[in-house]
């Protein structure tokens, strides 16, 4: 999949930290890169203009679907990078999955979207649109119309989804969306592992996991290669893989004005350095000059 790794590369899709500069996550939490998956629809900006599109769709959740995807399949005919990315997963499927098995496709809002429901095309299989709320919409292949009074009693799903960290969006809506159907995901592809616990979650659901791209020490030893970091960031993302909480902590000891800094930074940033000291999520409680 060195293909799809040249592409996160070149669409900016992964990230990786400046000197002294980690990245702040969702969680409140900080790690030495960042993954954008989503970029790889063709690049940044119109990665971005997608999502807005989506949000601005939100707003009817039946029509929405047909929405995305024209305008997926518009730019998988356009797009090279694109239109490579999803040949490589569609056909990583077939190589690895029956496709005879499967009943349905299944994407999850909003960033599966772009990959989920262009792949149900490809493979010509209904698709089941997944809100955060854990409802769902039904589309035939084409997305010419929504399917109603359907027996999803045991019917057998392939979710896809541009990225798995932790598996937190399958745990809380995806699995339990299909599952009030009467339906199981049997297999999952995405794009992207984290490599940081996901699979092994899903796997204990019953779901074999699939990924294109693993984030891990032979993807970072790719990018020094191509002289993308340097061999002290090498070092940091080679620790912050064997440990992560641990690395980070050390960092955050040895740089004890970064909390500091961002405590009084934009409001994003506040907001998960707050949750960091809130919580004590690397427990520097005794290392009071830090909080």
């Amino acid at each position: 999949m060195s293909n799809i790794i040249s592409y996160l590369f070149e669409t900016n899709a992964i990230r990786f930290y400046e000197e002294n500069k980690p990245f702040w996550y969702t969680s409140g939490k900080i790690g030495p890169y960042f993954i954008n998956t989503h970029f790889i629809y063709g690049s940044e900006k119109e990665a971005s203009e997608l999502l807005s599109y989506i949000d601005e769709c939100l707003v009817n959740k039946e029509a929405l679907p047909r929405k995305v995807f024209q305008k997926v399949l518009k730019q998988y005919n356009t797009n090279a990078i694109y239109k490579d990315v999803i040949d490589t997963m569609k056909e990583y499927i077939e190589n690895n999955i029956n496709v005879d098995e499967i009943d349905f496709i299944s994407g999850g809002e909003r960033r599966d979207w772009f990959f989920s429901n262009i792949i149900a095309y490809l493979l010509d299989k209904p698709h089941i649109s997944i809100y955060k709320d854990l409802s769902v919409v039904v589309s035939d292949s084409d997305f010419s119309k929504n399917t109603i009074n359907m027996d999803f009693r045991n019917k057998k799903v392939l979710h896809i989804a541009d990225l798995i960290t932790v598996a937190s969006s399958y745990i809380r809506a995806w699995i339990p969306a299909i599952r009030n159907l009467g339906a199981n995901i049997c297999w999952s592809c995405v794009v992207v592992d984290r490599m940081q616990g996901g699979k092994d979650k899903i796997e204990a659901e019953g779901i074999k996991s699939f990924s294109l791209v693993n984030i891990d020490k032979g993807l970072f030893k790719k990018a020094f290669d191509m002289e993308i970091i340097n061999e002290l960031q090498l070092k940091m993302l080679n620790d912050f893989f064997e440990a992560p909480d641990k690395t980070m902590r050390e960092f955050l000891i040895q740089h004890p004005e970064f909390i500091k800094n961002s405590l009084s930074s934009d409001e994003k940033t506040k907001k998960r350095a707050t949750l960091l000291v809130e919580n004590d999520l690397y427990n520097l409680k005794k290392e009071t000059e830090l909080i």
